[in-house]
């Protein structure tokens, strides 16, 4: 797996009169998505070799594993994921979301599935 010099992200919180907003990413190349798991379902167990993720649930009940730790995040709660490491999203029961912010080269191609509950390789 390719290794990258990348720090973690730098989440920048700024304050307004109205409330406050974070900036995830300022001028760099990244892809942003909202990904939508239904209850107790799960995505296969990846990596990636070109791109880094950033995780941020959305929703109660989601289950993040990463680098063979499982974590459950609150709502808000941000989890970094290093190109090469294995990770797994599923659904403690409800429906969940987490916003995914992946930096580097982006290509769905370049999903390597280890274990797959839908037989996808």
């Amino acid at each position: 797996m390719q290794t990258h010099p990348r720090e973690d992200p730098v989440v920048i919180t700024d304050q307004r009169p109205w409330g406050s907003f974070e900036r995830f990413t300022l001028n760099e190349s990244s892809t942003v998505k909202l990904i939508y798991v239904q209850p107790g379902e799960r995505l296969s167990l990846q990596r990636h070799e070109s791109r880094d993720e950033l995780w941020v649930a959305l929703d109660p009940g989601a289950i993040f594993e990463v680098a063979g730790r499982r974590i459950e995040p609150e709502v808000g709660e941000r989890v970094f994921i290093r190109a090469g490491d294995t990770h797994r999203l599923s659904s403690a029961g409800p429906a969940i979301r987490i916003m995914e912010i992946a930096f580097g080269h982006f290509d769905e191609d370049d999903i390597e599935r280890l274990e797959d509950h839908y037989g996808r390789s």
